[in-house]
């Protein structure tokens, strides 16, 4: 009972340093996650608004249902779209994991011959040290992160349970209980994201360096040797021979501008970098964007990339060879790899993003903790010094997460932190200025509108982006302060800017806010669309929109060209061509429907 209390008490110590962080605001794919989802925007307890809530996750394909579904009771609770209501729920899920994890720790240790009492205080110490190291701030705060946050609960939850049936069979059980709790907790974190998947990994680990495939039948320890045995070979060639050639890009991926080697190549040197963030874990050492992360061409572009894959490979033989000597480094080491294993392999993810550690985190925490002992050992320290550094630790720790969280308290002090951190970021003074323009829409004081011109003028100082120029051209004309150089200053920007999505992105943006009514120089938006069609590379549901825009207003028959590119993009047989024809035809533009069937024949 006393333990009990005792991890209570540390879980609402660790999770009150995140409390100056909940006004806050909505950040980057917070916006199109939740802000931007309506089916999340349920204002009654309907079942059928639920489910359609749940499956809305990348138009309705149904993963990551159980978050997305907690989006929209969030929503229901709140009323609207606070933002300190869906962080607060947030924090509650980090809160409820560091508690689990306060008693896999223990589990942990005792499986490792610990005595209980050590093993009381190592689960308390090392859960408070994973719960309020400043990696975590952005894993907590950035709303739409509760994807990875509750991965992981159910993750340690499931690993918890597989202790537990483990245990059992090592003094001559089943653990059949234990057993169908793992299943049932694994089941609930696949619904949450696609790494889930690693669980059997995670629990291989723990086979091979704490429990040892042990059991108190020989049928049982027999049959975990065989099960393992199994699922490496099926894992090795699902591997090899689906997934590889499935995602395997020897030249760039579409809208990236790495292949897949380098990604691979350049991915050592962000696990370095993460380990290096985990141990000196400095606020502005996490700038949150990584936009301009330098790509590995090779293993001597940049220097750096071959020591730093010549370092992951002496960590993870270390873990391997000390695996039966000190068995919770090597799980450490090892969990903290397998918890990279997707995120720093060859999908065409982003290169970089720090709530990615939230999980493996566990493992770096295990690892310096057992290495943490063995120095006290060896040095011969006594009790009163260990808790003196392990105190040290905390303070540090606690100071940087309460810095880190004071920033994400305010959604301007957030915003000028990133820039200030990333200054050739887009993404960055997009943030900063999107504040602005969503207190603009709560107020409607034009102020804001201001502001955040204001903010945009000031990144085009570091960077020249139509994307920046387009959002200007939204703030002026809101404010009726809008002018023929605006337009001018984004058509260079336009035609100068790199054929890649956030230049095409910003064109499309404006039609949207002449929907909005923000804008109103619908001729000006046409000579836009044409520079876009001249220099970019469009899909057809791009030339589609941009078609119809135009066909509305009075230069119609500049659409024409944009629903030739469409429909020789588009499938023959697609619905949305064929209702194209038809609308036109019952318009009277019979000429136009020959030339498009002939293009489309």
């Amino acid at each position: 009972m006393r333990f009990n209390f005792a991890a209570l008490f540390v879980t609402m110590l660790a999770s009150s340093l995140f409390l100056l962080g909940l006004p806050g605001d909505f950040v980057l794919d917070d916006s199109v996650n939740i802000l931007q989802n309506h089916l999340l925007y349920v204002h009654k307890f309907d079942i059928e608004q639920l489910i359609y809530a749940a499956l809305s996750f990348h138009d309705g394909n149904g993963s990551r249902a159980l978050p997305m579904l907690s989006f929209a009771l969030d929503h229901l609770r709140a009323g609207n779209m606070d933002p300190s209501t869906f962080k607060a729920t947030n924090l509650l899920i980090h809160a409820l994991t560091t508690f689990i994890l306060i008693f896999f720790f223990r589990r942990l240790l005792l499986l490792a011959d610990l005595t209980e009492q050590r093993a009381a205080w190592g689960a308390l110490a090392l859960a408070f040290i994973w719960a309020i190291h400043p990696l975590q701030v952005s894993s907590v705060l950035y709303i739409v992160q509760r994807m990875q946050t509750m991965v992981t609960l159910f993750i340690v939850l499931a690993l918890w349970a597989y202790l537990a049936m483990r245990q059992a069979q090592i003094s001559g059980g089943r653990g059949r209980l234990q057993g169908i709790l793992l299943i049932v907790c694994w089941a609930l974190a696949l619904t949450c994201k696609e790494d889930a998947i690693l669980l059997p990994l995670y629990t291989l680990i723990l086979e091979l360096t704490i429990l040892r495939f042990k059991a108190g039948q020989a049928v049982v320890a027999k049959g975990l040797r065989q099960s393992y045995s199994l699922f490496v070979l099926a894992t090795v060639l699902v591997y090899f021979l689906l997934v590889v050639p499935h995602y395997w890009s020897w030249d760039t991926y579409p809208g990236r501008d790495f292949s897949s080697t380098e990604r691979l190549l350049t991915q050592g040197r962000v696990l370095v970098m993460y380990i290096g963030q985990i141990l000196w874990p400095l606020p502005n050492h996490m700038p949150f964007i990584y936009d301009h992360y330098h790509v590995s061409r090779s293993l001597w572009q940049p220097l750096n990339t071959l020591p730093a894959i010549l370092l992951l490979g002496a960590l993870f033989s270390c873990a391997w060879v000390f695996r039966v000597k000190r068995p919770l480094f090597a799980c450490g080491v090892l969990l903290f790899f397998a918890g990279h294993f997707i995120t720093s392999n060859i999908i065409a993810l982003e290169l970089v993003f720090e709530h990615r550690n939230h999980l493996p985190l566990i493992g770096a925490v295990l690892a310096l903790g057992d290495l943490s002992v063995a120095a006290w050992q060896r040095l011969q320290l006594g009790r009163n010094a260990a808790i003196a550094t392990l105190g040290s630790v905390a303070l540090l720790l606690a100071a940087g997460t309460l810095t880190h969280t004071y920033t994400w308290g305010d959604g301007t002090r957030h915003g000028k932190k990133m820039t200030e951190l990333s200054p050739n970021s887009i993404r960055a003074w997009n943030q900063y200025a999107t504040v602005y323009f969503r207190r603009y829409n709560i107020t409607k004081d034009t102020r804001h509108l201001g502001k955040a011109t204001e903010v945009t003028e000031e990144a085009r100082t570091y960077i020249s982006s139509p994307s920046l120029t387009g959002n200007i051209l939204i703030y002026k004309s809101i404010m009726g302060t809008v002018n023929s150089q605006d337009w001018q200053r984004y058509y260079q920007d336009l035609r100068e800017a790199p054929n890649d999505s956030v230049s095409k992105v910003s064109a499309i943006l404006l039609i949207d806010n002449v929907a909005r009514g923000y804008i109103f120089e619908e001729a000006r938006i046409v000579e836009a669309l044409e520079i876009l069609a001249e220099r970019y590379s469009m899909t057809g549901r791009d030339y589609m929109q941009a078609g119809v825009f135009i066909y509305k207003t009075n230069q119609q028959n500049k659409a024409l060209p944009f629903f030739k590119k469409a429909i020789q993009l588009y499938p023959k047989d697609d619905p949305i061509m064929q209702q194209l024809i038809k609308d036109l035809s019952n318009a009277g533009h019979d000429d136009w429907v020959d030339i498009l069937q002939k293009v489309h024949n």
